[in-house]
């Protein structure tokens, strides 16, 4: 893992989602620690794995991600969470900004939109130089 590159955890329960973000956040330099189909195997991951960053869906079985992001936040508040939504209610983007989120992408999503999020959450490391 270079220096500076996230480790991120991917939580959707789409497949074809989770391939889609683990190859745009590949090709900037993150580290895909892990991938997750609800809340549930998130927490479990997080529990064993804690990463820099989750990109989470908010609607899920057995566990949504806003309940998930709770969970997260209480418990790591320094992982950075982004939700990801199909459907970009007033009150989806409230609830998840106020239960700590750190970024909100709308699906369909394009890599720009990702890479613009991933930047503004997480900035790169700058390198030290003796």
């Amino acid at each position: 893992m270079e220096h500076g590159s996230a480790k991120v955890l991917i939580v959707d329960d789409n497949d074809l989602m989770r391939t889609l973000l683990r190859g745009i956040l590949r090709n900037e330099d993150c580290f895909i620690a892990g991938e997750a189909k609800n809340g549930l195997q998130a927490l479990e991951f997080i529990e064993r794995n804690p990463p820099d960053i989750v990109f989470m869906d908010v609607m899920m079985p057995l566990m949504d991600g806003l309940e998930a992001l709770q969970n997260i936040k209480k418990k790591y508040p320094d992982i950075v969470v982004v939700m990801i939504t199909g459907n970009p209610s007033v009150d989806n983007v409230h609830e998840s900004i106020d239960n700590g989120a750190n970024g909100f992408i709308v699906k369909p999503f394009n890599s720009a939109k990702v890479i613009d999020t991933l930047h503004r959450v997480w900035p790169k490391k700058q390198t030290c130089i003796a």
